[in-house]
C-alpha cells in the first residue's frame, strides 16, 4: 500500500491515553489519520498509551473504542485486531523501551541521573528567580559509568536522561506549517526513563512509532514543542524520522482552547444525544480542513476522496454547536426513507415508546420494502430493531413522512412523535388555556368524536371531509374546530397535518382524547 510518501508504505496512528472520554479534539485527530490512510491506501493503527498508570482506567479504554466504533473509524491494526507490530498497548511494550534505552546507554547517548526531586525543585526556583531558562543543569552528565553502576547497585533512585548534543540544532519539516529548527542549546538533557522504570511520553512515542513503522505522525499542535526532542531520539537510535503534520487547535465559543468547561464535548455525549455518526464525522472534518471554502456537506466517501493534509489550516477551528446541528439535520434529511424510519424506530424503542400504550391498525399499511432507497440500518442493536419492527414500520413511515422537515434531530423524536405512542405526552398549558377552556369547546369536541366514530372508512380524505362538514353544520370556521382538536390530540398548537394525525392516532384513540379534552374543558 503506497501513497504520496515517496513510495514508502503509509502507516498512520491514533494513540490516545485512556485517562478520560474520547473528546472532540482527539476524535478529530483520529479522523484525520483515518481519512489519510483511507485516501492513500495506507494502514491506520490504533495504539493505547496507558503508561500513566495512576490515571489510566479500563472504563476510559472501553470508552475510546466505543467512540471510535460509533464514528465508524475502523482500524487495521490495534489492541483487539492484532497486527505485525504489537502489542498495541504501551504497558505491554516495556521490553522495547528498555532495549532501546540500553543501546543509548551503551553508545554514550544517555546517562543515569541521581538528582533528588528536592534538588531539582530548588534548581527550578533559582532559575526562575534569575530569569533563566528552566532546564536540567547536567550535574550527573559527567559521572562515570562505574560510579553510576555503584549507585544503582546500592539501590539509589535514578532516572535515565538523554545526552543532548551541545552544538547544532534539531530540524524537522511540518506538512502543514513548514520548516522548524531549534538550537540544541535551548534543549536540556530530558528524562527518557522515570525512576519507576516507566518511559516518558517523548521516549515511548518515538520507540513505538519507529518500531511500528509509522510514516506520518498526524497529531495536535500542542505536540510541536515535543518534536525537537523526539527528532533527537529518532536520530540517536538510527530510526527514520517520520513526516509530521500538526493539526490546529479547536477553540470554544469564547475563543479559548476547547475543553470540558465548554460543556459536553465527549463523543459519548453526542452519541447519547442521537446525533448521526456520519454528520459528526462531517463536522469534525471541517474543524481545521476545507475542500474549497464553500462546500460544507460531505458523505464519508466524499471526505475520503477529497481529503488532503495540504488543505489543513494553520488557524484554529471554532467549534459551533449550531453548525453541528445544521449539518446533522442536513444528513438526516438526506437519509433514504427506510433508513430514516429505522433510525426513528430505534430511538423510540430505546426510549421505551415501543411497544406503545395503544395499538393502531391502519387500513392502508405501508410496506417499506416498496420504498425507494431501502438499505439496512446497522450498529447499536439496529439489526435487532429491524427484525422486530413488524407491522409498526408502516405506521411509523407515515408518521415520519407527515412530520417532514420538522424532525431534524433524533434527540427530538420523543417530543415530536411521543403522542402517537403514549398518553403521557407533554401538554402546553397555555395552549390548553387558550383553545380548550372555552364554554363552546366541549360540545364541539364531543360531536367531532361521534362523527369520526361513525366513519365507515377511516382515511385522511374522509376525516378532512367530516371535520369541515361538521364545522359548516355548526356554522363556525373549520379552524375553530381544528385548533382545539389539535391541542386535545397532541398537547400543543403545532403538529403535522391534523387530518393525517387523526388517521395515525386511529379512530378509537382520537375519540378517546377528544372526549377527555371535552371533559377537562367542562370543569
Amino acid at each position: 500500500m503506497t501513497g504520496d510518501s515517496g513510495g514508502n508504505a503509509i502507516r498512520v496512528r491514533f494513540a490516545p491515553s485512556p485517562t478520560g472520554h474520547l473528546h472532540v479534539g482527539g476524535a478529530r485527530t483520529a479522523l484525520y489519520n483515518w481519512l489519510y490512510a483511507r485516501k492513500t491506501g495506507g494502514v491506520f493503527v490504533l495504539r493505547i498509551e496507558d503508561t500513566d498508570a495512576q490515571r489510566s482506567t479500563s472504563e476510559s479504554y472501553e470508552g475510546i473504542l466505543r467512540g471510535m466504533r460509533w464514528l465508524g473509524l475502523d482500524w487495521d491494526e490495534g489492541p483487539d485486531v492484532g497486527g505485525d507490530y504489537g502489542p498495541y498497548v504501551q504497558s505491554a511494550r516495556g521490553v522495547f523501551y528498555h532495549t532501546d534505552a540500553a543501546r543509548l546507554i551503551e553508545e554514550g547517548k544517555a546517562y543515569h541521573c541521581f538528582c533528588a526531586p528536592e534538588r531539582l525543585e530548588e534548581l527550578k526556583v533559582e532559575q526562575k528567580e534569575k530569569k533563566l531558562p528552566i532546564k536540567y543543569d547536567g550535574l550527573c552528565r559527567g559521572m562515570s559509568v562505574e560510579e553510576a553502576d555503584e549507585k544503582i547497585e546500592a539501590g539509589e533512585s535514578h532516572v535515565l536522561r538523554f545526552r543532548m548534543p551541545e552544538e547544532g540544532e534539531a530540524r524537522f519539516r511540518d506538512i502543514i506549517r513548514g520548516d522548524f529548527k531549534v538550537a540544541n542549546s535551548e534543549l536540556d538533557d530530558f528524562v527518557l526513563i522515570k525512576s519507576d522504570g516507566l518511559p516518558t511520553y517523548n521516549f515511548a512515542v518515538v520507540v513505538d512509532d519507529a518500531r511500528m513503522k509509522i510514516s506520518h505522525v498526524i497529531r495536535g499542535d500542542d505536540h510541536i514543542s515535543n518534536t525537537p526532542r523526539q527528532v533527537h531520539i529518532y536520530l540517536a537510535l538510527g530510526y527514520r524520522v517520520p513526516k509530521f503534520a500538526h493539526l490546529p487547535m479547536i477553540l470554544g465559543g469564547d475563543g479559548t482552547r476547547l475543553s470540558k468547561r465548554h460543556g459536553a464535548v465527549s463523543i459519548d455525549w453526542y452519541s447519547g444525544q442521537r446525533y448521526l455518526p456520519d454528520a459528526m464525522v462531517n463536522y469534525l472534518a471541517l474543524l481545521g480542513w476545507s475542500f474549497d471554502d464553500r462546500q460544507e456537506l460531505f458523505s464519508r466517501k466524499a471526505l475520503i476522496d477529497k481529503f488532503s493534509l495540504k488543505k489543513v489550516s494553520k488557524n484554529p477551528g471554532m467549534f459551533d454547536n449550531d453548525k453541528m446541528e445544521y449539518i446533522n439535520a442536513e444528513h438526516f434529511k438526506k437519509l433514504s426513507p427506510t433508513r430514516k424510519v429505522m433510525h426513528v424506530y430505534h430511538v423510540l424503542k430505546c426510549e421505551g415508546y415501543i411497544p406503545g400504550d395503544f395499538h393502531v391498525d391502519l387500513e392502508k399499511p405501508v410496506d417499506l420494502k416498496l420504498v425507494p432507497g431501502t438499505e439496512p440500518l446497522t450498529g447499536n442493536g439496529a439489526e435487532d430493531d429491524e427484525r422486530g419492527a413488524g407491522d409498526e414500520l408502516g405506521r411509523l413511515y407515515l408518521i415520519v413522512s407527515a412530520l417532514g422537515n420538522r424532525l431534524k434531530l433524533l434527540k427530538d423524536v420523543p417530543g415530536h412523535i411521543g403522542y402517537f405512542y403514549r398518553d403521557d405526552y407533554d401538554v402546553d398549558d397555555n395552549a390548553v388555556k387558550n383553545h380548550l377552556m372555552r364554554k363552546e369547546v366541549p360540545e364541539r369536541l364531543e360531536r367531532l368524536a361521534g362523527s369520526l366514530e361513525d366513519l365507515s372508512y377511516f382515511d385522511r380524505e374522509r376525516v378532512e371531509e367530516t371535520v369541515r362538514t361538521l364545522a359548516d353544520d355548526m356554522k363556525i370556521e373549520a379552524g375553530e374546530l381544528i385548533h382545539p382538536s389539535r391541542v386535545a390530540l397532541t398537547g400543543g398548537t403545532v403538529s403535522p397535518d391534523i387530518f393525517q394525525v387523526i388517521v395515525l392516532l386511529g379512530r378509537e384513540k382520537t375519540a378517546e382524547r377528544l372526549r377527555k379534552a371535552a371533559g377537562m374543558a367542562r370543569r
